[in-house]
């Protein structure tokens, strides 16, 4: 079948795409690539190109693609109910099955779920629940949240300002003065090498608990973390970590919020990344693998703590003011029902944990002999390898060589494998679909070593 040769102008000319050169992809200096059909960890683009997606789009296809379960799931609600909303008490079969079907794999603290349709609106609605919270508390003043450096929590007002990342906040004007950050858990990257793990982790919380000191723990609703930084570098939290950092929490009332939109569901071998580090989240935020992003769909799990304060504040106040048009949008929790169904019936969640254990154990021993391979890190179906110019000295590349991006770009070019170049730093990323093989984890650590090389020596 003969290409559209248009859709190549018509893209430079029409479609503002996100996290993208706009300049170099107008004039025509970078390419583009048109999707055209996937199945299981490959898409074919359509001039034919087959690639293994490592990165599972963006850390969100767990099912992997092509599965006709979801599919026609989400084709059956659109002819049975296409749309209707969840305003006042407004529900549909899909919406409140999935509502219980979250409930039921989520932690036993966790109470109800506000659905939305991506992250970043899940993480706004948590921000105004936790001000509404404190203003229902009679505690106006406890507003910052408390996020990290390196964190990613969205693109919007307050989440792109809860994002620890330079090149979210650069001419935004981010972030807003209600949002304050502390020091990410990135062991590797702590400025005193000296430091145990253990040591470490007594450094990030006594970071915490001076910044809460010195902004006062009652102007203080929340901290926000996710149970792995995901675009921050894909860095698992030292041991002992979580535990410090809740302790800090729970001695000055400051609520928890768990973002899972990478981890949720699956990814590191667990149902939630919760699980996985003993996090007693107060709100839990989810999205990517709710459906395997077959449909857009999001949701905050609110606890009970926190659920209780918010019928007092209807009580109070009459209905609450906040709702989005496609909340529980019926297309996309039918998506989300079957996703999990799926999940479940492949077994998927222990294929994650231990493929992943082999993907990442198999690239730690291909690379951790290369000169300039200082870290090969991850857990579950998360796994990176981090690069630097002297490995003895811990010295990094100038960023100006962007070496993870030559590495990103080799790796697609030689092997036609997707990985994803992370921001700040050197940093190869991977978050493969949960149903990768081990034959296929072995093509993505082959593949790495090669493009190591080829840019690397």
């Amino acid at each position: 079948m003969l290409k559209n040769d248009r859709l190549d102008q018509w893209d430079r000319e029409n479609f503002f795409h996100p996290s993208t050169h706009l300049a170099q992809h107008a004039r025509g200096d970078s390419p583009n690539r048109v999707i055209k059909t996937a199945s299981g960890v490959f898409i074919e683009d359509r001039d034919g190109n087959r690639l293994l997606d490592a990165f599972a789009g963006l850390y969100c296809v767990n099912a992997g693609y092509g599965r006709q379960e979801i599919a026609e799931a989400i084709a059956e609600q659109a002819r049975e109910l296409a749309y209707y909303h969840s305003y006042v008490g407004h529900g549909t079969e899909a919406s409140i099955t999935l509502a219980k079907m979250i409930l039921d794999r989520a932690p036993a603290n966790m109470s109800k779920v506000y659905f939305g349709l991506g992250g970043s609106d899940a993480n706004e609605t948590n921000v105004k629940l936790i001000w509404y919270y404190n203003n229902i508390l009679g505690r106006p003043e406890k507003k910052k949240i408390i996020s990290r450096w390196r964190g990613y929590h969205g693109s919007g007002l307050v989440t792109g300002s809860l994002t620890g990342l330079e090149l979210f906040h650069k001419k935004f004007d981010l972030p807003v003065e209600q949002v304050i950050h502390t020091e990410a858990p990135y062991y590797y990257r702590r400025a005193d090498l000296d430091q145990s793990e253990e040591q470490f982790v007594a450094h990030c919380a006594a970071e915490l608990e001076a910044l809460i000191e010195h902004e006062g723990a009652d102007t203080i609703a929340a901290f926000i973390g996710e149970p792995v930084l995901g675009t921050g570098g894909i860095v698992p939290p030292p041991v002992g970590y979580w535990q410090a950092i809740q302790a800090v929490l729970k001695k000055h009332d400051i609520l928890l919020v768990a973002d899972e939109v990478v981890t949720g569901f699956g990814r590191l071998g667990t149902m939630f990344g919760s699980d996985h580090y003993g996090i007693e989240a107060d709100i839990i935020t989810i999205a990517k693998g709710l459906t395997s992003a077959y449909a857009p769909l999001s949701g905050s799990i609110v606890s009970g703590k926190v659920w209780k304060v918010l019928e007092q504040g209807a009580d109070e106040n009459g209905p609450i003011g906040h709702g989005w048009t496609y909340s529980a949008h019926p297309i996309g929790a039918a998506a989300g029902v079957a996703n999990l169904k799926l999940i479940d019936a492949l077994n998927l969640v222990s294929n994650a944990g231990e493929t992943g254990a082999y993907l990442n154990a198999t690239m730690a021993e291909a690379l951790m002999g290369h000169a300039h391979v200082g870290e090969v890190r991850g857990e579950g179906m998360l796994c990176a390898v981090e690069f630097v110019k002297d490995k003895d000295s811990r010295t990094f590349f100038d960023a100006a060589e962007k070496i993870g991006p030559q590495i990103s770009a080799k790796l697609l070019e030689q092997d036609k494998v997707i990985a994803r170049a992370m921001p700040q730093g050197d940093i190869l990323g991977f978050a493969p679909p949960f149903c990768l093989t081990r034959a296929e984890a072995d093509q993505v650590v082959d593949a790495t070593l090669r493009a190591v090389k080829a840019v690397l020596g």
